[in-house]
């Protein structure tokens, strides 16, 4: 799992990259962005790579200190998130006193990490020696001030999760759940600095079991974090390529109308670039397409009645009234006039716009199979 968690979170700030470009004056949106990016280089340099070089070029105690730096700016930009989304007017407010919060904190693991002997902060935090009172100092400070952050944040985000509708509740409550064990995690560690700084030890499989809560609480925030958008572009992709199957599924109505009458055929509202280039969208040739249906059907309805009968062509069944179109295309073809008028084929049964598009669907199928 934790091999997994890198790829995991490169793929959360990409995306939330993304929307911020996509919103960049609005503020939650940044917060969440700026929360993941620190995160995603936090555990960049942690990484036994990204520590090794850093080790080189800046020192142990020098990578150690970045790493913790941009925790905390990813606790802070957490918190800021909740405060642009719930207090409006008082949110830049109670930002900025945070931030002095959290400088002071950034600040005193600073003074520390420079005055501590040269190495004392290198190699896991489990073999470190906390009777040095800086390093002691360094670990308690970040991990109480991360307690709090995170813990802060796990209580508003099950506070917008009660209050929520899914899959917004679900994505709220998963970055909770994340949050809260985090916060737990983060405690936990704190408990033990305490215990090493006072000459204490604390059992290998404590110090393993912590390590493993903060890499599964870490994940979990993320996929949090990530749900609502994930589930929105996951449900956009699968209308995308339902409407990619329609638009391929109504081409055997499509091409029969447009060769009667090709002026229903519409066109691009320019002949620049970036018009030609949105009128290929999934999206815009599904609905251009339905549309030149409909028109094409109106145009070809006056045809389409069985000699002097009276039918209410709207009842038809998709074979019946795919073996009409194809009889009134080879009546439109040798030029004989329109014996009645025009009549709309395609008639919405339901509210949405797209609702007679199974009607025009199951008429196409069965040209196709009539061909």
């Amino acid at each position: 799992m934790a091999k997994c968690l890198p790829l995991i979170i490169a793929a959360a700030v990409v995306w939330r990259l993304f929307l911020w470009s996509r919103a960049p004056r609005d503020a939650p949106t940044r917060s969440v962005a700026l929360t993941l990016l620190t995160l995603g280089l936090s555990h960049a340099i942690a990484r036994p790579g990204g520590a090794h070089g850093l080790d080189i070029m800046a020192g142990h105690n020098i990578t150690r200190l970045l790493q913790n730096l941009l925790l905390l700016l990813a606790c802070y930009f957490l918190m800021c998130f909740y405060l642009y989304s719930a207090d409006g007017p008082a949110a830049r407010r109670r930002a900025r006193r945070a931030g002095v919060v959290v400088a002071l904190v950034s600040v005193a693991i600073t003074v520390a990490a420079l005055t501590v002997p040269l190495g004392a902060l290198s190699g896991p935090s489990r073999t470190m020696d906390m009777t040095i009172p800086q390093v002691a100092v360094f670990y308690l400070c970040a991990g109480l001030y991360m307690t709090y952050a995170i813990g802060t944040a796990g209580r508003w985000s099950a506070r917008y999760a009660r209050k929520s509708g899914r899959p917004h509740a679900t994505g709220l409550w998963i970055t909770a759940i994340g949050l809260g064990s985090l916060a737990a995690a983060c405690g936990i560690r704190a408990v033990f600095t305490v215990v090493r700084w006072s000459g204490g030890s604390v059992p290998h499989p404590l110090m393993t079991s912590a390590a493993a809560l903060l890499t599964v609480s870490s994940l979990l925030f993320v996929v949090g974090v990530t749900y609502s958008g994930l589930r929105a572009r996951i449900t956009a992709t699968r209308l995308s390529l339902r409407r990619r199957r329609d638009h391929r599924r109504l081409a055997p109505l499509w091409e029969l109308l447009t060769g009667i009458n090709p002026k229903n055929e519409l066109k691009p509202a320019s002949r620049t670039p970036w018009d030609r280039w949105r009128a290929r969208g999934v999206h815009r040739r599904y609905h251009r397409r339905i549309v030149e249906c409909r028109d094409g059907l109106l145009d070809i309805s006056p045809y389409l009645a069985a000699g002097n009968e009276e039918t209410d062509l709207l009842s038809l069944e998709p074979a019946e009234l795919a073996r009409r179109l194809r009889c009134a295309s080879a009546t439109i073809q040798q030029g004989a006039p329109a014996p009645a008028r025009a009549v709309p084929l395609a008639r919405p049964t339901g509210d949405d716009r797209d609702s007679d598009v199974d009607q025009l669907i199951a008429v196409s199928e069965a040209l196709r199979l009539t061909a």
